[in-house]
């Protein structure tokens, strides 16, 4: 039976009883208020018992809520140490691929400018040498044209009768 039930009926056992004239005291059916505590007595140890239980299954459920919780927590610790970790990962990453990059901006800036001097020091050859081989084609233009004009200024006395001409007349 339930215990508050049982406190209930104690409760009007008292209450309905006689007051005695002046007093604030009452008769009460002993018989009656016996039973009902003995009832309360029986009844108290089974509301404790099932009160017990269910503080094994409160604890039970708190300490798996705890066990779930702290589980939760470590996993979320180590989530968070993975992504730390990645994070850590891709900033070294970035970095080492932003040195990678301007060195190899710097390397390219360097062949370019080995190869634009390369170039320029090739052509200044080229140039020298086509400067000088025109100056031997001048030259050469210039000698051909001076043999012509006197080859031809001599042509020019021979038909004349030039005395320098050392071949003989007919």
């Amino acid at each position: 039976m339930d215990i508050l039930h049982l406190v209930d009926r104690l409760e009007a056992l008292i209450t309905g009883s006689r007051l005695i004239p002046l007093t604030a005291t009452r008769l009460v059916d002993e018989d009656r208020a016996l039973e009902l505590i003995d009832q309360m007595r029986i009844s108290i140890p089974e509301e404790v018992k099932q009160a017990k239980r269910v503080q094994q299954e409160r604890d039970r459920i708190v300490a798996q809520a705890h066990e779930e919780a702290e589980r939760l927590v470590e996993l979320a610790q180590q989530d968070a140490v993975e992504l730390v970790e990645r994070d850590t990962i891709t900033t070294t990453a970035e970095r080492r691929a932003q040195t990678i990059v301007e060195r190899a901006k710097r390397e390219a800036d360097s062949i370019k400018t080995e190869a634009d001097n390369y170039v320029y020091q090739s052509l200044s050859e080229l140039e020298a040498n086509l400067m000088r081989t025109l100056t031997v084609v001048r030259n050469g233009l210039s000698k051909v044209e001076q043999d012509r004009q006197q080859a031809a200024a001599e042509g020019v006395s021979t038909e004349t009768g030039n005395p320098d001409d050392t071949t003989p007349a007919e």
